[in-house]
């Protein structure tokens, strides 16, 4: 008995090895096959559940993927059929599935392409930029709908009804599952890669909370990249994976054992990943030898100089600022020219670099964005202009919503308030 129990919990134990491993792939095979998320996600639910009940009496099966989707497929036939006892028209829908072939035995290339094209979907720009974030953590990554309410600082029933809106944005909208036209691909893709991006900005950098950074979003950021690179090796896909990587490199550093914020000049580079940079700047190199990079490449390009630097001081600026350059000409905005007015700074010196910041806000744009104020403090306090320092660190307090970064700002204003100053 004791013999029986263990081989048991030892079919378990590889059950849900599978699960964490090749869930989301069958579930992308699921969709292809039944062409629906929920049926889909319930029949997934369904095979596992018999893969634990009949895989300790019978073994486990050569390919334990393909019986997984084949018990899926059966499954969610039984419970259309059973349905179709209250409605006639699921009938249909019941012998379509039935006489399908599942596909089952393909490569693993046709499973990965299952994976592409659910991302495709997921990211379709006929949906809402925030449904396309929720439903790509939720349906590719495996996410909980509690899990990214609260990375998103949501309810879970505001996060669910967003879900179910884009699912039947899909369904009513005939949304194809598939991998768009070559002719059609770079538009798509650019909206594919600006989810990624900006699950990878959460990640990297908390819009509010207790911490800098949220490790699940930047790990499942990196997830997706990795396996776009693998699916689709476009080269500001390998640009976009790249910057992910030597941001993260950086992470361990980024904060104080108490969680307390540690700017770029004064980290640990002694702490930084080399395995992540180097394979960062490996990816940087393929992309740009292509000729055919965006903007994803050229940040990627940036934070490879900031890589390469032995420390704040031998950083190679000019560089920066010239790459900076290339990246406002080829996605301009606000942002990206307060970064470029901060390596202005370190290029030509404080004031050059408050000049360029205080054009931006005079336009009135960043006025909100609490970053913009920080820098424009961090060069007033170099430049003695303390009460201007002063000022400018309240602004960006005042709209701050990161704890640590709150807690930063509040200590530069104690060494401001001092009596030394």
């Amino acid at each position: 008995m004791a013999t029986s129990s263990s081989a048991a919990e030892q079919v378990r134990e590889f059950v849900d090895s599978v699960y964490r491993s090749d869930s989301r792939r069958m579930f992308a095979t699921l969709i292809r096959l039944l062409g629906d998320f929920d049926l889909a996600e319930e029949a997934l639910h369904d095979a596992f559940a018999s893969a634990v009940e009949q895989w300790p009496r019978g073994g486990i099966p050569s390919n334990p993927r393909a019986w997984l989707v084949s018990a899926g497929r059966f499954k969610a036939i039984d419970v259309v059929r059973r349905r179709a006892r209250f409605d006639a028209s699921l009938a249909q829908l019941a012998d379509r599935l039935d006489a399908a072939p599942d596909g089952v035995g393909r490569d693993d290339d046709g499973v990965e392409d299952d994976r592409l094209r659910l991302i495709f979907t997921c990211c379709h720009p006929a949906l809402q930029a925030d449904a396309r974030v929720a439903l790509t953590l939720r349906e590719v990554c495996g996410l909980t709908t509690e899990e990214i309410a609260r990375a998103f600082l949501t309810t879970p029933s505001t996060l669910a009804q967003r879900i179910v809106r884009a699912k039947t944005k899909i369904r009513e909208a005939r949304i194809p599952y598939q991998v768009p036209a070559p002719a059609d691909l770079p538009e798509r893709l650019d909206t594919v890669l600006h989810v990624v991006y900006l699950v990878f900005n959460e990640g990297y950098s908390a819009s509010s909370g207790g911490s800098v950074t949220r490790g699940d979003l930047f790990g499942e950021a990196i997830r997706l990249g990795r396996l776009l690179v693998e699916l689709l090796p476009e080269p500001d896909v390998a640009g976009l994976l790249a910057l992910m990587l030597l941001q993260e490199s950086r992470r361990v550093a980024r904060t104080s054992a108490e969680g307390e914020l540690i700017l770029l000049e004064d980290q640990d580079r002694s702490l930084w990943n080399r395995d992540h940079i180097a394979e960062g700047l490996s990816l940087v190199e393929r992309a740009l030898s292509s000729r055919r990079f965006g903007p994803y490449t050229l940040q990627a390009a940036i934070a490879a100089v900031h890589a390469e630097a032995a420390g704040a001081a031998a950083t190679d600026w000019a560089q920066i600022v010239a790459l900076y350059d290339l990246l406002a000409r080829a996605e301009p905005s606000p942002v990206v020219e307060l970064n470029r007015a901060v390596a202005v700074a370190m290029r030509d010196g404080p004031l050059a670099g408050l000049q360029v910041i205080d054009a931006i806000l005079a336009r009135g744009d960043l006025a909100d964005y609490h970053l913009a104020h920080a820098a424009r403090a961090d060069l007033c306090r170099r430049l003695g202009k303390t009460a201007e320092a002063r000022a400018s660190y309240q602004q960006a307090l005042d709209l701050a919503q990161q704890q640590p970064e709150r807690r930063f700002l509040e200590s530069r204003l104690r060494g401001l308030n001092s009596p030394a100053k």
